[in-house]
């Protein structure tokens, strides 16, 4: 035993000495740290809306209307800064001067129908996220007009955040956290082996007490260790954003068994080519393959880990178990043709 201990220490120690894998570990870290942060800067591109929700941007709108308009009170809702102005000479003043951001105005005597009117910056950019921001008090400034006119509008008053923000945390943010450290774990693993062979020192690892199979099961173990340490750290760092996630044991057990599938195909593919470049690009290929089948069949370790981090009462640890399983089968079948490694 105490050689192969000796075999996961001198590959986790040598993982210090790569900058390839540690530039990896850092990227991961950085994302972890931000992910709050990131989680808002993505989603503005495609709903602009988040950022009034989820950030301290102020947009400023000149408003001309009669005194008391219900709009007003939905715009500030919404966390829109108001100044209103008597006339839209002097909005438009403003406006110019870039002192608002956009400029709306509503006349007086608004029955049945109101007409309103919209002045935007020519950016695309801008005027498109105004457009956003604005759409939830105009929504409800539409349903007071129906009401003053009998006409009563019933929707689900859904709280928390925009869904699209709860599904870049849990469909992206999250399996890509948990699985970037199994395909680095992966890669690792490859290395690992094809260095003995390239620098003839697996002889010299087998002239002690260890057998073939002792020594690609240390260099998994040993990949899969710094994976584990790395999702964990995520992990924490996630709740430390203030990312609520549910069954963190089956995920992190999860993510291990992942990095255990990546670490443990990436030997197939080592012990068949003992070739470095050729491992790593049909591990690539496994990859890919691997991602299109499971999306295929539904059984995507991605739509598990997402389920889990929801919290879906349909998704437990037989669901776990399944990797498991495929998990001892490849494992298996990894150590009964790894006597081709000293043949």
């Amino acid at each position: 035993m105490y050689p192969f201990l000796m075999v996961v220490k001198k590959e986790l120690w040598s993982v210090i000495r790569d900058r390839t894998i540690l530039i990896a570990v850092l990227i991961q870290l950085f994302i972890a740290s931000f992910s709050s942060g990131l989680l808002l800067g993505v989603l503005s591109f495609y709903d602009p809306d988040t950022i009034m929700q989820s950030g301290s941007v102020r947009i400023t709108i000149g408003l001309v209307s009669p005194p008391g308009n219900p709009l007003e009170a939905f715009m500030g809702e919404s966390g829109l800064n108001l100044i209103p102005y008597d006339t839209l000479a002097d909005a438009e003043a403003a406006f110019y001067q870039r002192r608002v951001n956009a400029v709306i105005v509503i006349p007086p005597g608004v029955g049945s129908t109101a007409e309103i009117k919209l002045y935007l910056p020519s950016s695309d950019v801008s005027s498109s996220l105004i457009r956003m921001v604005i759409q939830e008090p105009f929504k409800k400034y539409e349903n007071y007009l129906r009401a003053q006119n009998g006409i009563q509008v019933h929707y689900a008053d859904l709280k928390g955040k925009p869904s699209t923000s709860f599904e870049f945390v849990y469909s992206v943010l999250l399996p890509m956290l948990m699985f970037f450290p199994a395909f680095v774990a992966g890669s690792m693993s490859i290395d690992a082996l094809t260095e003995e062979v390239e620098n003839k020192t697996l002889q010299t690892l087998l002239s002690a007490p260890l057998t073939i199979r002792d020594v690609i099961g240390a260099k998994i173990v040993a990949a899969v260790i710094l994976s584990t340490v790395q999702c964990i750290a995520w992990l924490t760092l996630m709740r430390l954003n203030g990312i609520e996630i549910q069954n963190i044991p089956w995920i992190l057990l999860l993510a291990v068994i992942v990095a255990g599938l990546t670490s443990t195909s990436a030997m197939l593919a080592a012990v068949f080519l003992k070739d470095r470049e050729r491992s790593q690009f049909i591990y690539s290929l496994m990859l890919l393959a691997a991602t299109g089948i499971g999306t295929l069949l539904d059984i995507s370790p991605v739509k598990t880990i997402s389920r889990l981090g929801i919290g879906d009462p349909y998704t437990n640890g037989w669901n776990v178990a399944l990797f498991a399983a495929f998990l001892v089968v490849l494992y298996l079948l990894l150590m009964k043709i790894s006597r081709r490694m000293i043949a």
